[in-house]
């Protein structure tokens, strides 16, 4: 197995490693709801998918407030 023959300097690390950097995800707005969401993803918080109603989602506020 090949080992180094000198240390990897900090300067050649960082060289290497620049393209390695976390990246926070990519949000966009519900059209129906306002939130932030992944792109080509069903909003959780509503069910919409271009336009039209995919999921039906429970809404958790009103059944706290009902109970109440």
């Amino acid at each position: 197995m090949a080992n180094p023959k000198k240390k990897t300097t900090k300067s050649k690390k960082g060289m290497r490693q620049w393209k390695e950097k976390k990246t926070p995800p990519t949000l966009v707005e519900c059209p129906h709801c306002h939130h932030l969401i992944l792109p080509h993803h069903v909003c959780p918080y509503c069910g919409y998918y271009d336009g039209r109603q995919v999921i039906a989602v429970e809404k958790k506020k009103k059944e706290k407030e009902k109970a109440a």
